[in-house]
């Protein structure tokens, strides 16, 4: 049996502008960083075998708080590389609603129909994901896989393992530094969604309206 637990980077400074990040290698806000050592504290006590993450820098920062408690490398997986968006990456959404509010419209109602301008649609990062979960069943069967990623990549992932359309997308949260909890021996099982309670009085500063 596999054991995955599908992390989110914490928090970064475009978070809390509420700027579209995408694949923009931001780094951890100081804040960030403490979610990050929150998470790698409430798993050091789980037999971890090995540890991925997104190439970006927020994942790995956030990947790394919770390997030293294992003595393991963090190494990089492409497939868990943030959804491109494009021509608002760097942007505020006061911006992005001013110069493609069409898009955003459907973005935020109709996500399953959306490729961002120069960027990916949900179904590119289905594909990726779809592709780092093949591997993870057998490269990693009868281990505890850590792999920390991205809020779209976190949700999308669920919505292929809890067999539900991408028209869904919205209505999973993914909070900075939570942890989700999967195993698979012959098909998944979801066992919790969006763990923040160790994070404690650092979540609720942080609770932000998805982008």
């Amino acid at each position: 049996m596999l054991r995955l637990l599908l992390a989110r980077h914490g928090e970064t400074k475009w978070n809390l502008e509420g700027r579209y990040q995408g694949q923009v290698d931001t780094e951890l806000s100081d804040l960030g960083q403490t979610q990050g050592e929150k998470l790698g504290e409430s798993l050091r006590v789980m037999p971890i075998d090995a540890v991925l993450a997104s190439p970006l820098r927020r994942a790995r920062e956030t990947a790394e708080y919770c390997a030293k408690w294992h003595g393991l490398p963090v190494v990089a997986d492409a497939d868990l590389t943030e959804i491109a968006h494009g021509a608002w990456e760097g942007k505020l959404v006061a911006e992005v609603a001013h110069a493609d509010g069409d898009r955003l419209t459907a973005w935020r109602t109709k996500p399953q129909t959306v490729t961002m301008p120069q960027g990916e649609s949900l179904h590119d990062v289905a594909r990726r994901v779809e592709r780092a979960l093949a591997r993870y069943r057998t490269q990693y069967d009868g281990k505890t896989l850590l792999a920390v990623a991205h809020d779209a990549v976190n949700k999308v992932a669920l919505c292929r393992i809890l067999g539900l359309d991408l028209s869904h997308f919205w209505q999973i949260q993914q909070d900075n530094g939570c942890v989700n909890v999967l195993t698979y021996d012959g098909g998944w099982r979801v066992l919790a969604v969006n763990v923040n309670t160790h994070l404690g009085y650092l979540y609720s500063q942080t609770e932000q309206k998805s982008l």
